[in-house]
């Protein structure tokens, strides 16, 4: 990969441009698709399962993990960009490596005719930290993170992706993108890593009854400078990598652009649903055992107030929340070589989360917010 100070970011031209959001039923997958349709593309999303009818939308429904699958999908398709932002969350490192490698390998070997031109894929910070198994242990790279840091010596299935890219855009002609984006929060349901919304039902919950809404992390995450990725500047990178010299065959952090400590923010949330924000214990107090039995309180919360979605486990990702809440190291990003090549979108991320909870609120979600 080549630096991209002060690159040119002049634009690609295709005359017609056809996307295949891969996982468009996710997070990152449906704000792809969001910026796409308002760009012009004509997008075909795929998923296990079909998604909301949408003008300019074809869904396309597959099972990533069979390669006979994606071949009698694909074969009759032509996508001239491909959004890669799907992964399987398997038992062990080597399981999600032969896994998640091999979705990327077998999705991009069913496309071996369409007129592909560039393919962008989603990772994270994994990059940097360690796969679950041994996340934020043994000789990480110092922070802030930077694309230039060589690989772990351990197994990571974001390696694994990212072989597989490199192979097919060597064999097939297209050129590529990595983007590796931080904690994300953006609008998805049934989704198994999604901090906004799961901080959002964490504090309906704890207003109904008037407890407290406690930190549940560690005291290092509660003072120490940290950052997220907003779905939508994730989007918006993705594009403009697809889209302009300066994004090809590059890996990119993305992040919002500002940093922040949770002992400020914990606040602000809280504000906005009439809650009181106490801080962390000593030792934290992780979402998924503080929550446990919670079924029957969230089915009688979202019975009281109409709301679209009674079965919490498709809400909110305790687990996943506890992980980037209770770590005790520092995880800070760099994102200075998409600025540099000109990539210079910037989010607020107090502004990211009552946008969501703003959302979340509108299309009943969650209960009415404490304006």
């Amino acid at each position: 990969m080549t630096s991209a100070q002060n690159t040119p970011t002049t634009p690609t031209t295709a005359p017609h441009r056809t996307a295949l959001v891969v996982g468009a039923t996710g997070i990152s997958g449906s704000a792809v698709t969001d910026e796409l349709l308002s760009a012009g593309w004509t997008v075909l999303a795929l998923s296990r399962r079909p998604g909301q009818a949408r003008e300019g939308v074809r869904w396309l429904s597959a099972d990533l993990r069979s390669a006979d699958d994606l071949r009698r999908v694909l074969a009759p398709e032509r996508p001239t960009h491909v959004f890669f932002t799907a992964w399987s969350r398997q038992a062990t490192e080597q399981e999600n490596i032969t896994v998640n490698g091999g979705m990327v390998r077998d999705l991009l070997a069913a496309l071996t005719v369409a007129p592909l031109e560039h393919v962008a894929l989603v990772t994270g910070l994994k990059h940097y930290l360690g796969p679950f198994e041994a996340y934020g242990q043994g000789n990480m790279p110092d922070t802030p993170f930077r694309e230039e840091e060589p690989r772990l010596d351990a197994p990571n299935f974001y390696y694994a992706q990212e072989d597989a890219l490199f192979a097919a855009a060597a064999a097939q002609g297209f050129t590529w993108s990595v983007h590796r984006s931080h904690t994300m929060i953006g609008h998805a349901v049934g989704n198994l890593m999604n901090m906004g919304l799961t901080l959002a039902v964490y504090a309906s919950i704890c207003r109904s009854p008037g407890r407290p809404f406690v930190f549940p992390g560690s005291e290092m995450q509660w003072n120490g400078l940290t950052d997220v990725t907003d779905a939508t500047i994730l989007a918006e990178q993705m594009v403009w990598a697809a889209t302009h010299d300066a994004g090809r065959d590059e890996a990119f952090n993305v992040v919002n652009g500002d940093i922040f400590r949770w002992r400020r923010l914990w606040s602000q949330l809280a504000a906005q649903f009439g809650v009181e924000p106490v801080g962390p214990s000593a030792v934290p107090q992780p979402l998924e055992d503080q929550m446990q039995g919670i079924d029957e309180v969230w089915a009688s919360i979202a019975a009281e107030h109409g709301l679209t979605e009674a079965d919490v486990s498709r809400l909110a990702s305790w687990w996943h929340t506890d992980a980037d809440l209770g770590r005790t190291i520092e995880v800070v990003t760099d994102v200075s070589k998409s600025r540099l090549a000109g990539f210079t979108s910037f989010h607020r991320t107090i502004d990211s989360f009552t946008a969501l909870f703003e959302r979340y609120e509108r299309e009943g979600l969650i209960p009415p917010l404490a304006h």
